[in-house]
């Protein structure tokens, strides 16, 4: 089974109550859940929470709710002992984790990833973009003849259970996932959420998003 995961805690410092704020209509957790309803090879989607607000609203648009326990709810809390828990409520073969800030994707992007990991024998896989940026002063080379590195965004993770399940969020064989601009951005302050809310409504307005 493919579980798609998304993590919403109910703190946030940068945008309070950032992952129920209403962006382009919709709560911000809502476009994540809709992206990953639309999947054809996620077979269960939960999202991870201790905040009752935000379990009633994702129930609203469709998804299962796990009660997470408010000690895996804290700033110090990792996205790995957080997947575990729900590992430990639900198994599956592997883990589809969205993150609800980053809610631009583009459709069918998700059965692409999951497809490409698949496809290549993964043990996980990330979405992301070649990154050129270098500390001022540290290099005379042109932008374009850097060869950069790959920077992940949290648009998706395919990552295989066992992996998680070993205390790990990535294993031996990597797999990358291109995303263009605009589903780069995640949202943690607020003119991060006025930027996202830009582009999902020039997105609404050219019919690419439900």
């Amino acid at each position: 089974m493919i579980l798609g995961v998304i993590l919403a805690r109910g703190g946030s410092k940068g945008v309070p109550r950032k992952n129920i704020k209403m962006i382009a209509g919709k709560p911000l957790i809502a476009w994540t859940i809709e992206a990953a309803k639309k999947s054809r090879l996620i077979d269960r989607l939960v999202v991870s929470t201790e905040d009752v607000e935000i379990a009633s609203i994702a129930k609203q648009f469709g998804a299962e709710v796990i009660d997470r326990p408010k000690e895996l709810a804290t700033d110090d809390t990792t996205t790995l002992s957080a997947l575990q828990h729900v590992l430990s409520v639900v198994d599956a073969e592997a883990v589809v984790l969205l993150e609800p800030t980053s809610p631009v994707r583009d459709e069918g992007m998700l059965d692409l990833c999951i497809k490409k990991f698949k496809d290549n024998g993964a043990d996980n896989l990330a979405t992301g973009f070649n990154c050129t940026y270098t500390e001022y002063g540290s290099s005379t080379s042109r932008r374009q003849d850097i060869g950069g590195f790959f920077y992940n965004v949290g648009v998706a993770y395919v990552i295989k259970s066992e992996v998680i399940k070993q205390g790990m969020m990535f294993g031996k064989k990597i797999e990358k996932f291109i995303v263009d601009k605009e589903q780069q951005f995640e949202i943690d302050d607020p003119f991060d959420f006025w930027l996202v809310e830009q582009i999902l409504l020039k997105r609404i307005k050219g019919g690419e998003c439900a």
